[in-house]
Parts: structure tokens; sequence; C-alpha cells
């Protein structure tokens, strides 16, 4: 049985960090693609950032890029996220996902088993 869990969400005033962490098991996790997601209210889920199965590789919306980075460890089966330059439009659910091959995407139909998100809010 595949779980992600994520942690590290809350408040933070605008400009300010977060570091979410998203720990998984039940599959092997060096040799798949990890991914984030948020979700706002009233919107649609939609991608943030993904990394390959080594690391070597990151992908990043325009809308983060500059501010966010990915990570992962191996060693801990977990990826990261780190937050900065948080704005108010930041807030939503973060969810992360793991992907169906060593290499995934912006698509969350390249990603099957997904964590249950955590919420950050931004504040102005």
């Amino acid at each position: 049985q595949v779980q992600l869990v994520e942690s590290g969400g809350g408040l933070v005033q605008a400009g300010g960090s977060l570091r979410l962490s998203c720990a998984a098991s039940g599959r092997t996790f060096s040799t798949y693609g990890m991914g984030w997601f948020r979700q706002a209210p009233g919107k649609e889920r939609e991608f943030v950032a993904a990394i390959s199965w080594s690391g070597g590789n990151t992908y990043y919306a325009d809308s983060v890029k500059g501010r966010f980075t990915i990570s992962r460890d191996n060693a801990k089966n977990t990826v990261y996220l780190q937050m900065n330059s948080l704005k108010p439009e930041d807030t939503a659910v973060y969810y992360c996902a793991i992907g169906r091959a060593r290499y995934s995407g912006s698509f969350q139909k390249d990603y099957d088993y997904w964590g249950q998100g955590t919420q950050v809010t931004v504040s102005s």
C-alpha cells in the first residue's frame, strides 16, 4: 500500500518561507519521479513542481519559478518543497504525488498516488 504524508504547512506572512515535506512508503521511492500540486479554494488543482527519480531534473510552474525549490532525499524516502518569497496567491492545499515513471511532468495523469494535502495560508 503506497502512502504519502505531507507536513510543514501553516500560516505565514507574505514574503515569508515554508518548507513542505512528503514522506513516502510502500513503493521503491528512488525509482519514481515526484511532484507537488496545489489547489486553491474554488480553483482546479494545478501543477507546482516536479523532480525526476534521481533529483537530476526539476520542473516548475512559471508562477513559482525562482521562488520555490523541489528536492528529494532518496535515503529518507522524502521529497521537499522549499517555498520562499511567499505571496497571498500561493494560499492553497498542497499535495505531493508519486509518478508512474522515473520522469513525471506537469500532468496529473502522470501520477498515480497522492497525499492527503497540507494547508498553506499566506497573509498579506
